[in-house]
């Protein structure tokens, strides 16, 4: 179980107890409470897409504190609002304990999440008094800012109706720095501007102010109380989705106690939390601060963009306009309340309409997931630890031996010599090249872990480099850093650094770290940082890193910053024919996303977490990173045959899939499994290989607009009030795949919740279930896996079973037809190398399939952009053909047909095929097949059913 005392509560967080104070104060005098935060008119400026303006937060008795304002309206569409504080600009305020500590408030957070366009955009004054200002703007829909100068607060519209208000609860708080005097007896005594002047002395918890103990250790905070706070309030929302990592529901609870809620605020602050806790907003490995509110055909969103640990309250309120209604037409608004510990107020605002813009919006900001190669997107076989190359070799053989597809084996830490990375054991892995040959004959991959911890042990060259070079994270004293992890003493890779970047990628080059080769890849792990002796398992909140800046600024970036080293190392490791990387990380932050994948951590093999994996990759998803996973039959403890079973069938539908085992459980791969399980598991990593096509096109969807890969019932449905907090069944991507995962012990079915009226169809039976806003029992025994296809789509597969996707890459396609219930269906199928980067020149085919039974036709189309590599690469796929059509539902007048008409461009005639119907049984839909229609992937074709 998680130990509780290594981690704090909000009433242990110095700043997160006096945020939550101030807004107890504010709320407690109701109408009485005014915001001290106002805008000086007479500073206001209007130019080139941006409103500026200072900020006076008024101190009773004592000049007001000047905080620089910028609102800058994009051409995206999103607001950006930023608050600064002017003396700490300026540098003039004094560092205590001889600090060397940056004076500015940190600013640098957009440097490593953003890389969208941040040009201003056009935009309307569309009305302007002494109260405030009405900014009209957006590309596409009638969006507007009303700016109130007292008390400071925006309001953001669409269609003339606020869907956010920020400060309208007058709860913005930036604690400005202040000097500490000291009183006698070494009591300090704080200037009197500390105060707002509405709140009571008492109220306000000074103990936290100059100095915060927390686990044996002292923080010395330097620039004294620093934290910025601000709340969100999104008008007749009542759900809000986002802001992982969190084990709990994919629809956010409140956090002011009552029934069912949390007491405790989410929090957000990168941490080794292993063996977490399920329904808790307890801190875990990666943080995303953007968050969604979705009502019936609306969706907005807001990102609050710092690095900083950092909490956000939720707290719902329900009104209605008619005390007699009995509840009939009320509406809940949802207040949110976030407060960071340090650093500027960075704020974007996305007013939708729809989830879809949403995801759009916030990846046209923060980048696009990255487009793995088609490997990642399979199975990977990993424990801690496979223990000698020759127990890889075995691995692998017997995965063949049990015919088994996998994709990549992975080693954890101890394939090195003592633990020092870039090493191998001599006497456990003498041959790490031939190992990777083997490997590589069958297309296969090894990924090797490479953590940011370098052992602190004379004459290992690396952290030999690493000192000389001053390339590590320092102490407060500005002197190397010296922690405890996995090596023993360690010191830590300083990532801000573009020097230490530099080096960092000059350590994977095969000359150096001798024993790797094109099939070798990374795992980033402990990246949060993880310190076995640091508070909170991780590093003093006043080590220095590049620049100075205080590791409390930038803690949650820390582990996007190794990452990113990483992948950049990799690119650069064949730079004739790079190729794209894979790097799993540990800790992420927003624009983690771009470099590759994450997993939900060090879970358990329970059954409550394998329920508590679906909601977390769900929320991973709808933050704009969707390439994750959770560790199958879970990591600490040995699951019962049953549930590892259930776990892999779960698993065939996480984007990343991976099994996964602590040194001291027992062996698990599937072969050992013993049957039937494993002939089960085998068939559910055999449904995962067969879907590729259909995965790897969800892959390319969002790696170009954002959408994500597995998407939850509000996103697909945003009208369906229903099924807004459904968080056990999810689609896949584009296809109209729905996947209810089996998470219960000895169940032997599922209930499927239906959103529409279309039909939908199991994905092996063709069994139609059928029924609107209703749930639909679905027989689910231990071999089954349920999984529905809905009306209206087009599934691209294929469907020969291989060793590997490698091995795949030239075999021909099927396609699933499963029209709604008008005649139609469309679908996608996006084809590249699968490896390099050839994709971005035009070497790809992306075709659309549309069938239409009204006319009887079935057609494809390029939908894809030509470049200069778009004709060779259609040259190495003209054998790569489309072996087979399933039409579910065909109508029972197809009966009689033995042939159907193919035509392909460029063809002088067409030619008949053959077709076989297929009578259904009750309950189960007919079906017809159209076998070896002749057409490559990549050609345009029609088929005429008449």
């Amino acid at each position: 179980m998680v130990k509780h005392e290594n981690f704090k509560t909000c009433d242990q967080s110095g700043f997160c107890k006096r945020n939550r104070q101030y807004a107890d104060s504010a709320a407690a005098q109701g109408s009485a409470w005014t915001s001290p935060y106002r805008i000086d008119s007479h500073t206001l400026k209007v130019k080139e897409g941006q409103v500026t303006a200072t900020i006076l937060k008024n101190i009773e008795g004592h000049s007001s504190v000047e905080l620089p304002l910028i609102i800058t309206f994009l051409r995206s569409g999103s607001v950006r609002i930023r608050v600064d504080e002017k003396r700490r600009q300026n540098g003039d305020i004094e560092l205590r304990h001889s600090s060397q500590a940056r004076k500015d408030r940190y600013n640098g957070a957009g440097d490593w999440a953003l890389v969208g366009d941040l040009a201003p955009a056009e935009i309307t004054v569309a009305s302007s008094d002494d109260e405030g200002l009405t900014i009209q703007y957006g590309r596409a829909i009638d969006c507007s800012a009303h700016i109130t100068y007292l008390p400071f607060s925006i309001d953001f519209l669409r269609n003339e109706t606020t869907h956010v208000k920020i400060n309208g609860q007058g709860l913005m708080n930036v604690e400005h720095w202040r000097p500490k005097l000291e009183k006698q007896g070494n009591e300090s005594i704080e200037n009197e501007e500390a105060q707002p002047p509405t709140i009571t002395e008492h109220a306000v918890d000074e103990s936290t102010w100059w100095e915060e103990a927390f686990g044996g250790n002292t923080d010395s905070k330097p620039r004294g109380p620093e934290s910025v706070g601000l709340d969100i309030t999104f008008p007749s929302y009542e759900h809000v989705f986002g802001i992982p990592e969190h084990a709990g529901p994919l629809s956010l609870k409140e956090t002011r106690g009552g029934s069912g809620n949390y007491d405790q605020p989410y929090r957000l602050y990168n941490a080794d939390v292993f063996e977490y806790e399920m329904d808790s907003p307890m801190t875990l490995y990666g943080s995303i601060p953007f968050m969604q509110a979705h009502r019936k055909d609306s969706t907005v969103g807001v990102f609050w963009l710092n690095a900083a640990e950092t909490w956000v309250d939720i707290v719902k309120t329900k009104t209605s306009s008619n005390p007699l209604s009995l509840g009939i037409g009320a509406k809940t608004d949802t207040h949110t309340h976030w407060f960071s510990e340090s650093g500027v107020m960075d704020l974007f605002v996305f007013l939708g309409p729809t989830p879809r813009d949403i995801m759009q919006s916030y990846a046209e900001l923060t980048g696009h997931s990255q487009l793995p190669q088609q490997f990642a997107i399979a199975y990977h076989q990993c424990r801690w630890n496979y223990v000698t190359d020759e127990d890889v070799r075995d691995v692998d053989r017997k995965f063949d031996r049990f015919n088994i597809p996998y994709d990549v084996i992975w080693l954890d830490i101890e394939y090195t010599d003592g633990k020092k990375y870039f090493t191998w054991d001599s006497h456990t892995f003498p041959d790490p090249i031939g190992m990777g040959k083997q490997l590589d004959s069958h297309y296969r991959k090894l990924v090797a872990i490479i953590d940011p911890h370098i052992k602190n042990e004379g004459g290992y060259s690396v952290v030999d480099a690493l000192k000389s070079k001053n390339l590590a994270v320092n102490n407060k004293y500005n002197s190397l850093y010296e922690g405890w992890c996995w090596p023993g003493s360690s010191y830590w890779i300083d990532c801000f650094n573009p020097a230490a970047i530099k080096w960092w990628q000059d350590l994977f080059r095969y000359s150096v770290f001798t024993g790797t080769a094109s099939n070798t890849f990374i795992w980033n792990d402990m990246n949060e940082p993880s310190v076995f002796n640091g508070p909170e398992t991780t590093m003093p909140k006043d080590n220095l890193h590049h620049g100075n800046w205080e590791h409390r600024d930038v803690h949650n970036l820390n582990g996007l910053t190794f990452v990113d080293a990483t992948y950049n190392a990799l690119l650069h490791r064949d730079p004739k024919s790079p190729r794209r990387p894979f790097v799993l990380t540990r800790a992420f932050f927003a624009g983690s996303q771009r470099m590759g994948a994450t997993w939900t951590g060090d879970n358990q093999a329970s059954w409550d977490h394998l329920v508590a994996s679906i909601p977390m990759i769900l929320a991973n998803n709808i933050a704009g990173f969707p390439f994750v996973g959770a560790d199958v039959g879970g990591f600490f403890g040995n699951p019962s045959k049953e549930l590892l079973t259930r776990w892999y069938q779960a698993g065939a539908f996480y984007p990343f899939f991976r099994g996964h085992a602590h040194i001291d459980t027992r062996r698990r791969e599937p072969y050992l499994a013993g049957e039937p399980y494993t002939h089960i598991i085998t068939q559910a990593l055999r449904l995962r290989y067969q879907l590729l096509p259909a995965w790897y096109t969800a892959f390319h969807e969002a790696a170009t607009d954002g959408s994500p890969i597995v998407r939850p019932h509000y996103y697909v449905h945003p009208w369906d009030e229903k099924g807004f907090a459904v968080d056990d069944q999810f689609y896949i991507g584009n296809t109209g795949l729905l996947a209810k995962p089996v998470t219960t012990e000895a169940a032997e079915s599922v209930d499927f919740y239906i959103p529409d009226d279309e039909k939908y169809y199991d994905y092996f039976d063709y069994t139609v279930v059928h029924g609107k806003g209703k749930t639909h029992k679905f027989h689910a025994p231990l071999d089954k896996i349920p999984l529905l296809m809905q009306g209206g789509h087009i599934i691209p597969r294929k469907d020969r079973p291989r060793r590997s996707s490698g091995l795949m890459k030239f075999d021909p396609f099927t396609l699933v037809v499963v029209p709604d219930n008008k005649g139609k269906a469309e679908g996608t199928v996006y084809v590249d190398d699968g490896e390099s980067f050839d994709y971005q020149d035009g070497a790809y085919i992306h075709r659309q399939f549309s069938f239409d039974l009204t006319s009887q036709t079935l057609a494809s189309q390029e939908i894809g952009k030509t470049g200069k590599r778009s004709k060779e690469y259609q040259k190495t796929m003209a054998t790569v053909r489309i072996e087979k059509i399933v039409v579910v539902g065909a109508p029972a007048d197809w009966q009689s047909r033995t042939e159907v008409l193919a035509m392909e461009e460029g063809a002088k005639q067409g030619r008949t095929v053959p077709i076989s119907w297929h009578a259904g049984e009750p309950g189960k839909a007919a079906w017809a097949v159209v076998r070896d229609p002749g057409f490559a992937i990549g050609a345009r074709w029609k088929i005429d059913f008449s």
